[in-house]
């Protein structure tokens, strides 16, 4: 008897130390801040942040930081140094930094080499050495596009393109896509193509007219935040369907959301393998792992996509080995 009272006593203590210290489990949490180039509401930054979480949602307490840089390039600086103050202030066991925009306004000048923690980036176009990575304190993982392999469905499906222009918007994300698309000019599956990088709305419209005129196909891609004759940053729901009705040809892209938008295909990028991966490292470097024992990979999943809404509308019939293992989609409305 004294015993079973003992045992019930001794339940009775336990629940009431879990009763007064409900959180207990958190205190081992990581905390982690995520500090996004891009703004919150934009589909890039919806999936990385949603491959992060899915990575480190378990084990991390995440805080996200947006620099808003797609949309108000110039206050770049401004947002980096609020970041890095809320770095200061949250003392993280590590940092996720992604895309471009934010290894050279925060990274770089406020965290390469200055400190101890663990920052692993993530959605990286550049060429690593760019930013002087690798670094001690520094890893991650770049952004490839599936550029050929993109180049070559198209001709699957329209096997007369034999031309194609490229257009995305002036920023740093397009000017380093630019470096890699010259440096594999001579692998593409077509006879010629041309770059250009619209600043505003109206040059954009100025391209798309042209090039359909001397190329049978265009590749469109990174507009979102294309400012209009006022000076208003434009979403990719605004410039691309307008785009693509002035041209009116084939088209294709590297990630899915202009593919919703109404670009004809592409071989796209996984979004969320940049969070996933970026997110894995991050981990491992926390639980002890050294980061030079971590070093900088890439993306490499790729989906088939087309648009078969605008498929219909361009009168294209592909042949049916061309449709195998293809997601086909419908425009967005």
């Amino acid at each position: 008897m004294l015993r079973g009272k003992l045992y019930d006593l001794a339940l009775l203590v336990i629940s009431c130390v879990f009763g007064l210290f409900p959180a207990v489990s958190q205190a081992a949490l990581f905390k982690v801040l995520v500090v996004m180039s891009y703004h919150e509401d934009f589909y890039w930054s919806k999936d990385i942040k949603e491959g992060i979480d899915r990575a480190l949602r378990d084990k991390c307490d995440i805080t996200y930081f947006y620099m808003d840089t797609k949309n108000h390039f110039e206050k770049g600086e401004e947002k980096a140094l609020e970041a890095y103050k809320l770095y200061q202030k949250m003392r993280p066991r590590g940092v996720i930094a992604s895309d471009d925009n934010a290894q050279s306004m925060f990274v770089v000048p406020y965290l390469k080499n200055k400190v101890s923690t663990p920052i692993i980036f993530c959605g990286v176009n550049e060429a690593p050495e760019k930013y002087g990575y690798p670094a001690s304190n520094v890893t991650g993982v770049l952004e490839r596009s599936h550029l050929i392999e993109s180049l070559s469905f198209l001709k699957q499906l329209v096997p007369s393109v034999k031309s194609i222009g490229f257009m995305m918007k002036d920023n740093p994300t397009s000017r380093a896509f630019l470096k890699y698309f010259n440096s594999k000019s001579d692998s593409y599956p077509v006879e010629k193509s041309e770059f250009e990088l619209p600043g505003t709305l109206q040059e954009a419209i100025s391209v798309a007219k042209d090039f359909k005129t001397r190329y049978d196909a265009l590749f469109i891609d990174n507009m979102g935040g294309l400012p209009d004759e006022n000076g208003t940053p434009l979403t990719p729901e605004v410039i691309i369907p307008k785009l693509l009705k002035l041209y009116n040809k084939p088209t294709l892209c590297a990630n899915m959301k202009p593919v919703k938008l109404g670009v004809l295909c592409a071989i796209i990028k996984v979004t969320q393998e940049q969070g996933i991966l970026a997110g894995e490292m991050l981990l491992k470097a926390m639980e002890g792992t050294r980061l030079s024992q971590l070093p900088i990979i890439q993306n490499h999943k790729g989906k088939a996509v087309i648009n078969v809404t605008t498929m219909k509308a361009l009168g294209i019939r592909p042949a049916p080995m061309a449709l195998q293992q293809v997601e086909l989609i419908k425009t967005e409305e």
